[in-house]
């Protein structure tokens, strides 16, 4: 029998795949510099950080902008009001986007595939576009300066809907059948197969989604204006005096505010990978 020849990757392929991850640890670095100054910054006098701005290690830390940050501003008041605006929101869309995800992927409806295309015209249009003709409506409906009216206007989502969509479009048409032959409903079949079987893409949604409300900025400038019902973003602003600026306070308010954002990420880790690779596999 003719001995067969091992065969060993060539130098260039060595280097090759030894080049990518070089390359992807070197720009997952870079992107820590500002969440790494942000954390160095909170740790400084502003005295310290405009004489020494360039050192990263503070030569004696000071922990007063964590204590100070939550007299300073009402911080817990702001931060409640993130949390609870965030959490509602983002519960809600998730549940409307997969419902709609599921009825454009699974049922047969009428003109489904027109109806659609004007759901995706949605992510072609910018919010400004729409934002005066909106706080309109939601002025001459008395929920201007509410928290009811900031969450009305972010329960829909077409990038919610597109991405649940694909991902009830990956899993087999055979498991709707068989529900149906076993006498379950459209809707049984949604709560009790599809549901559970969409974790990874409804996980997936949930962190976009309280992602992008805890950060929001924008919206709730516009439609919340009492002080009782900001949101952490806008209490931030309160730093910014007309002449000064607190760097410490407002770099500790920050890492504050980052760090409910990272609890949700690190939770819905394992789903996230599972649905980037999972969604999209059936077209």
């Amino acid at each position: 029998m003719p001995e067969t020849q091992t065969q060993y990757p060539s130098i260039t392929g060595r280097l090759r795949g030894l080049l990518l991850p070089a390359i992807l640890v070197v720009l997952s670095v870079a992107t820590l510099f500002p969440f790494l100054w942000m954390i160095s910054a909170s740790l400084r006098t502003d005295v310290d950080l405009f004489k020494h701005p360039g050192d990263w290690i503070p030569s004696s830390l000071y922990l007063d902008n964590y204590k100070e940050v939550w007299t300073a501003i009402p911080f817990a008041r702001y931060l409640l009001n993130t949390l609870k605006l965030s959490a509602v929101i983002t519960a809600l869309q998730v549940l409307l986007s997969a419902m709609s995800a599921y009825a454009f992927a699974k049922l047969k409806v009428p003109f489904k595939s027109a109806v659609f295309v004007l759901f995706m015209a949605n992510l072609m249009m910018p919010w400004h576009s729409i934002m005066v003709p909106q706080f309109s409506v939601v002025s001459k409906l008395g929920l201007y300066n509410t928290h009811t009216g900031y969450i009305l206007i972010q329960l829909f989502s077409g990038f919610g809907i597109f991405l649940m969509r694909q991902f009830f479009k990956s899993l087999p048409d055979e498991l709707n059948e068989a529900a149906r032959v076993d006498g379950y409903n459209e809707w049984r079949i949604f709560w009790r197969i599809m549901l559970p079987l969409a974790a990874p893409g409804l996980s997936t949604l949930a962190i976009f989604t309280f992602t992008y409300m805890w950060n929001d900025y924008l919206a709730p400038l516009i439609y919340l204006n009492d002080d009782a019902l900001k949101t952490l973003q806008l209490g931030l602003k309160a730093f910014q005096t007309e002449h000064t600026m607190d760097y410490g306070l407002l770099m500790a308010g920050t890492v504050l505010a980052t760090v409910p954002m990272v609890i949700v990420f690190l939770i819905g880790e394992r789903f996230f990978i599972q649905s980037v690779a999972t969604t999209g596999m059936k077209n």
